[in-house]
């Protein structure tokens, strides 16, 4: 009686195992911001804990390889920055894939003082400009190979603004999210230039996954994106419970600076724009993934014969999920 008794309870631990939530640790491109409202409003909302996942978000920085740490699977998935980072990869070998974006546009740019000898990118060839070590094996080869920019213009970014304030002569990197208000609290009215209007066709806030999690646990990547296109649908309606989440994370992210990220990713359509309108938040496209390639390419940054491919899966998305709740 006593082993009947055994076996019973030793049946409901392997079943209440069975049920338990797939763990997954998921790391941002950088700290918490507005600009991550998908996620932290699926986890305050309990979206992810309802498609059966206990997902821990952590932060990036300008400390943190995200390239690297989804490489050697320290972490079971990752935003990356654009589609080049995701093609860095596959150039290297690493056995990891794109299975969503957050962003159909990337908010990345350069800003300058009010000047009248730059007024487009093209105007910037040969003068200094500050980027971010990351930049250099990112989107500053489309700047190259676009505009003709050479590594002696880079000045080295160090995440403060202090150097662009102090110099009317300074052209820096930033988001257009977020650097322009930063640089308007200091009194200077900056001129932006976007990339995206300027003929560069990456995706940003790209979520990456490890080919081994990708075929060994197909249900957490769905899961996990299911959930995050949920919770993007209901942070653009109502992103009160994702800023919560992030000033807790980052008590730097105040309500004006949320408030200022938000309007711009509305007003961009960062999140539901392009194929985003048809096939849902989170949708992909081989010909997007082709056209930023093939750039790299013709910039001699990749050979032709590299598979892109490998750098993406539309195995999870372009299924129209969360179409009818889009605010």
């Amino acid at each position: 009686m006593k082993l009947f008794h055994a076996l019973i309870a030793l049946g409901a631990l392997v079943a209440g195992a069975a049920h338990a939530d797939e763990k997954v640790r998921f790391l941002l491109d950088w700290k918490a911001q507005a600009e991550h409202g998908g996620y932290y409003q699926a986890q305050a909302l309990g979206l992810y804990k309802k498609h059966g996942l206990d997902v821990t978000i952590m932060e990036g920085g300008p400390s943190v390889n995200n390239q690297q740490l989804i490489a050697a699977g320290a972490v079971e998935m990752a935003q990356l920055s654009s589609d080049i980072a995701a093609f860095n990869l596959v150039r290297a070998g690493a056995p990891v894939r794109a299975v969503m974006v957050s962003f159909q546009k990337d908010p990345q740019i350069l800003m300058t003082h009010p000047r009248d000898d730059v007024k487009s990118l093209a105007d910037m060839k040969g003068k200094p400009i500050m980027i971010a070590d990351t930049a250099v094996s990112t989107y500053w080869i489309w700047l190259k190979s676009a505009f003709g920019f050479t590594d002696s213009q880079i000045r080295k970014y160090n995440n403060n603004y202090g150097p662009f304030l102090a110099d009317k002569t300074a052209i820096v990197q930033g988001y257009v999210t977020n650097s322009p208000l930063l640089a308007e609290k200091a009194g200077v009215k900056p001129q932006i230039f976007l990339f995206a209007e300027n003929g560069y066709p990456s995706y940003s806030a790209i979520v990456t996954a490890p080919q081994k999690l990708i075929d060994s646990k197909p249900e957490v990547v769905q899961a996990f994106i299911d959930a995050t296109i949920e919770g993007w649908n209901s942070y653009l309606a109502d992103p009160a419970p994702a800023w919560a989440l992030i000033k807790k994370a980052n008590p730097d992210m105040t309500d004006e600076i949320n408030a200022y990220v938000f309007d711009k990713l509305k007003s961009f359509e960062m999140v539901t724009g392009g194929d985003a309108k048809t096939m849902g938040v989170g949708a992909m496209t081989d010909a997007r993934w082709k056209a930023i390639f093939d750039e790299m390419v013709a910039a001699k940054i990749y050979s032709p014969t590299m598979d892109y491919t490998k750098a993406f899966t539309l195995q999870f998305v372009n299924k129209g999920h969360g179409l009818a709740a889009k605010p």
